[in-house]
């Protein structure tokens, strides 16, 4: 690469601005050093969540890329241990082959920045929290970390949990770290919990646009004993140039009916579970009187994935918002968004995916005062170019943003973990 590319290239600033540890004891002694000359570094792995967050101005770049690879794996006993920077889809391929599966249900932003799949690294997946379709039921990524290992902004290799599901020994530090976009350690070490793979998969997909009977339909399936996995409603897309109008190629199936206003809920375990939770679904919710589609094994596989790929918004230019409110308040901002936005709504009712056209500000600031009123929060996961500098991209109030700081100085004393990635004070 000649030096015109390198400097052309994301992470260049000069040959010794990137550090790239092959080990975590070399991690740690770059930490160290960088403490002691009080120089803010970025901390990157493969980039795949790169563009999520506040822009950083550092001096040095961390790369951990190299910490990669399954370091212990014991199927009987429900966990694998990998080095941060190990794909997801090497960790996925792996469970695989003894009919496993993470426990969380790992997210793919690569279709929204590049038109195609990438999950990033088990570090990445930990360090935003964003999880897929089945979250509403088995919870976050949060929920389902074990241990980790990492590095605090002295440097020195902390460790917290371990291989069992209960953690009894003291404050489980995990929870904390997750969700930190690595503001707080330099993870080298991760314990996820697995479990075993669902032997089958269905859809029942309900057609309807009238919001009130979509959340009504929310409310009864949110506390059914009829267990579902995934339960997603895809509204029509609005008639606006600005945005990419792409829902019938991306959701083609030969048993969903792209061009209507759908909800799809997923059920999952043996056949023969499907099929009696099936039917009684169907009296529950008296799904004769509507109309309906069934997605089968095949069908279900690729949809949901779709789902969780955010295929809807490959590629935007635009502003895209992640949206977290109680499931009750649900209607309310449907109503706001009427067929104005580009959006979905998963988990329940309870997480909102919106496109926001550029140079909109003032609805994004709209949104995000409804959604406060909701008692939700809002995070804007890829923003557009000319997205005005008051706007900040993560929630937060002043009580839990004096919490985080003191937080933060606990773990990164000197504040020179990616500051500012999350919010502009810390």
């Amino acid at each position: 690469m000649s030096i015109v590319e390198k400097k052309n290239f994301q992470t260049f600033q000069d040959s010794n601005s990137i550090y790239k540890p092959s080990n975590e004891r070399e991690a740690s002694n770059i930490i160290k050093e960088i403490y002691n000359k009080n120089l803010p570094i970025k901390i990157i792995g493969t980039n795949s969540k790169n563009f999520i967050g506040n822009k950083l101005l550092c001096t040095k770049v961390l790369d951990l890329s190299s910490l990669s690879g399954i370091v212990e794996y014991l199927p009987d006993e429900l966990y694998i241990k990998v080095k941060a920077c190990t794909p997801i889809s090497l960790i996925e391929e792996t469970l695989e082959k003894n009919n496993q599966q993470l426990a969380f249900e790992p997210i793919d932003f690569g279709y929204i920045n590049d038109f195609k799949s990438n999950k990033g690294t088990a570090a990445g997946q930990l360090s935003c929290n964003f999880s897929g379709s089945r979250r509403f039921k088995v919870g976050s990524i949060r929920d389902h970390v074990l241990g980790f290992r990492g590095i605090n902004g002295k440097g020195d290799i902390i460790k917290s949990g371990g291989t069992v599901v209960k953690n009894v020994t003291g404050y489980d530090l995990s929870k904390l770290v997750t969700g930190s976009f690595g503001t707080l350690t330099v993870l080298t070490e991760i314990t996820f919990k697995v479990l075993p793979a669902k032997d089958s998969i269905n859809t029942i997909v309900i057609y309807s646009e009238d919001n009130k009977i979509i959340t009504n339909l929310f409310d009864q399936l949110l506390s059914s004993s009829n267990e579902i996995s995934g339960l997603v409603y895809i509204p029509n897309e609005p008639k606006n140039n600005n945005y990419t109008i792409n829902r019938e190629k991306i959701l083609k199936f030969n048993d969903l009916t792209s061009e209507e206003a759908f909800l799809a809920l997923r059920i999952e375990g043996s056949k023969k579970s499907i099929e009696e939770r099936s039917r009684e679904i169907f009296k529950e919710l008296e799904l004769k009187k509507m109309k309906t589609s069934i997605l089968d094994f095949y069908q279900s596989k690729l949809f949901w994935e779709k789902v969780n790929n955010i295929e809807l918004f490959s590629g935007t230019k635009n502003n895209l918002l992640r949206v977290i409110i109680p499931p009750a308040k649900s209607l309310d901002l449907m109503k706001y968004l009427k067929d104005n936005f580009k959006y979905y709504i998963d988990w329940c009712g309870s997480l909102f995916w919106i496109e926001v056209i550029d140079n909109e500000n003032g609805k994004i600031k709209e949104i995000k005062n409804i959604v406060l009123k909701l008692g939700g929060y809002l995070t804007i996961v890829k923003y557009s170019e000319n997205l005005s500098s008051d706007i900040d991209l993560f929630t937060i109030n002043d009580t839990r943003l004096l919490l985080s700081k003191k937080i933060k100085e606990s773990f990164d004393p000197k504040n020179l973990f990616n500051p500012g990635k999350m919010y502009r004070e810390i």
